[in-house]
């Protein structure tokens, strides 16, 4: 018997940022959760994906007496260890949230996920190497074995094909460049503002790339001032470490933070003081981190607004309108793909009894 794939998670769809953000893990601890998710014995192989805007389980059952409750079980396990992942009493807490897939639906997804189908921006490209970073992590974790491994390895393949066979990915829509474009309209042209990179990862150099040479000038502030200098040198930006975060803000803005931080980067009180400092100045902040970096209750200040992730989804969709039109195309290579693995799994069930026929023929 092959057991189907099983799929757990939250994303932008289900669950707001603030929910979300307990979930989302560093790499630093995803050893930790596939290890805890190895250890079920309800699951044969598991993977973890988390990113800004989706986190889920993807997990393979093993056998139980009835196809049924091998699916029943794995999903107990993988709501368990959800469940475990963020402290909550119950799972319960998490049922209003979460969505779940099994069998050809669940692949299904899978396929969708790594193609950037199922992305707050139509196309992006990180998803797939976030895919890819999760199934390298669980193969090295030994998570990753056999029939799932290939299941993730195939939604590859499909990324590629729509990749390459249709314009899903043209241009160069990304959560940074909307944030930018929002920016633009709240301030108008950015040849007269300061804006300030708050984190100097992946996320940061999409947004440098946007801005271009539009902002008068940009400034780039990160926990190693080493890795900020060398993203700085590669936008004619000036960088400082993040202990001269208030000196930073007081000389800018547009403020666009990603880091990777569990807690908030900046707090109420420290924009209090930078207000003063600015003498009320407009402050604009964009925060497309998740967990979040900017504490909330910063846009109450006066003359401060606060953007988070969840609040650019308007503003994705009016960018989106150009690519929709590719998204039949897309789907039809992920039905086609979804049909020639459907058609090797069942394989996996015919050979072993043609092997067994032949050998009592023999």
């Amino acid at each position: 018997m092959t057991l189907p794939v099983v799929v757990i998670g939250l994303s932008h769809k289900t669950a707001p940022v603030d929910v979300r953000e307990r979930f989302a893990s560093g790499s630093e601890i995803l050893p930790e959760i596939l290890a805890r998710l190895t250890r079920r014995a309800e699951l044969d192989e598991a993977m973890f994906l988390s990113t800004c805007n989706r986190v889920e389980v993807i997990g393979l059952p093993k056998p139980q007496a009835t196809l049924e409750e091998s699916i029943q079980a794995a999903s107990h396990a993988i709501r368990e260890s959800l469940r475990e992942h963020i402290g909550a009493s119950s799972v319960e807490e998490l049922r209003d949230f979460l969505y779940e897939r099994s069998g050809e639906e669940a692949v299904r997804h899978v396929f969708r996920v790594s193609a950037s189908l199922d992305s707050m921006v139509l196309g992006e490209p990180q998803i797939l190497g976030q895919v890819k970073d999760a199934y390298d992590a669980a193969i090295a974790a030994g998570a990753l074995r056999s029939h799932l491994a290939r299941c993730v390895s195939r939604s590859f393949t499909v990324a590629k094909r729509i990749r390459t066979e249709t314009q899903l990915g043209a241009g160069t829509v990304s959560i940074s460049s909307v944030a930018v474009d929002l920016a633009k309209r709240i301030f108008g042209e950015l040849a007269d503002h300061t804006v300030l990179l708050v984190g100097a990862g992946e996320m940061a150099e999409q947004a440098a790339k946007s801005l271009g040479q539009q902002a008068r000038a940009l400034r780039i502030c990160n926990r190693s001032f080493e890795r900020a200098a060398n993203l700085a040198s590669h936008f004619n930006a000036s960088a400082a470490p993040l202990e001269q975060l208030e000196q930073e803000l007081v000389q800018s803005d547009v403020v666009v933070a990603s880091t990777s931080a569990k807690t908030f980067v900046v707090t109420k009180d420290l924009v209090k003081r930078v207000m003063k400092q600015r003498k009320g100045k407009t402050l604009f902040f964009i925060d497309i981190a998740v967990p979040r970096n900017i504490d909330p209750s910063v846009h109450g200040l006066d003359n401060v607004y606060v953007y988070n992730v969840d609040d650019l989804e308007h503003e994705v969709a009016e960018n989106m309108k150009n690519r929709q039109a590719e998204v039949a195309a897309a789907e039809k290579i992920v039905e086609a793909e979804l049909g020639s693995w459907e058609q090797w799994a069942r394989g996996l069930n015919v050979n072993p009894t043609i092997v067994a026929l032949r050998a009592k023929t023999r």
